[in-house]
C-alpha cells in the first residue's frame, strides 16, 4: 500500500523492490486514471489488473492512498 506521494506505507518485500514498484506503479496508474477521464469525463478508474508471465499485478486507486497487490500468476 503507498500513499499518493508513492511512499510506501506497508509492504511485505524489500525496500529497493518495493521502491521501485511503488514509483512505476503510481506513474501508470495515474496515466490510466488520464485515460479514463479522456474517454469518460465522468467516469474513473477503480481497479487495474497487469498480468505477464512473472507476475499478476492489481491495483486499486483510491484518494489518499494506492493499493497494489503482485502475485504469481497460475494457469
Amino acid at each position: 500500500m503507498i500513499c499518493k506521494n508513492g511512499i510506501a506505507i506497508k509492504t511485505t518485500m524489500d525496500n529497493t523492490t518495493t521502491t521501485q514498484y511503488s514509483g512505476l506503479i503510481s506513474q501508470l496508474s495515474d496515466r490510466a486514471r488520464s485515460v479514463v477521464r479522456d474517454l469518460d469525463p465522468t467516469n474513473d478508474l477503480t481497479f487495474l489488473r497487469i498480468r505477464s508471465k512473472k507476475h499478476e499485478i492489481m491495483v486499486a486507486p483510491d484518494k489518499e492512498f494506492i493499493l497494489i497487490v503482485i502475485q504469481n500468476p497460475t494457469d
